[in-house]
């Protein structure tokens, strides 16, 4: 990757980090709570699906940059998909954020901007938090998730 490529991503991530985009409480929404007990992280996903589709989804938390930055990409990419296209996206996410960090990627969008974290295995788990945590609001509403 290239270093202007990289500042960029890092640009974008900071930006997500500094201002996250759906955080806020869903009233009346299905959630499910994560924690990543190697760094502290903590997120709370909320999700409305009408018809299975999800018409709001949101987050709140604390954790390091890249675990609030990846929620906020997150919200911004699955507002208005299908259940079955959410699952599709959560199985091409895990691929690349856990792909060798020498191996290319397909590009995801916005996304791709996680796609260093590969660089850097035990980040993966901050990037992965959120993405596990809708998972189990989507599958399991109510449910824990834990990075473990």
């Amino acid at each position: 990757m290239s270093a202007e490529l990289q500042d960029l991503y890092q640009e974008v991530i900071l930006d997500h980090n500094r201002r996250p985009r759906n955080f806020r409480v869903i009233e009346d929404a299905a959630s499910a709570e994560g924690f990543n007990p190697l760094c502290g992280d903590r997120v709370t996903v909320y999700l409305k699906v009408e018809n299975g589709t999800i018409k709001d989804v949101s987050f709140q938390g604390a954790g390091c940059a890249i675990s609030k930055a990846s929620a906020s990409l997150m919200t911004e990419s699955v507002k208005g998909k299908t259940i079955d296209e959410v699952t599709a996206l959560f199985e091409r996410f895990q691929r690349m954020i856990t792909a060798p960090a020498d191996v290319p990627t397909e590009s995801l969008g916005k996304l791709s901007v996680l796609a260093g974290v590969r660089q850097f295995p035990v980040r993966v788990k901050c990037a992965t938090l959120a993405w596990h945590t809708l998972r189990s609001a989507v599958d399991a509403p109510g449910g824990v998730v834990s990075t473990d």
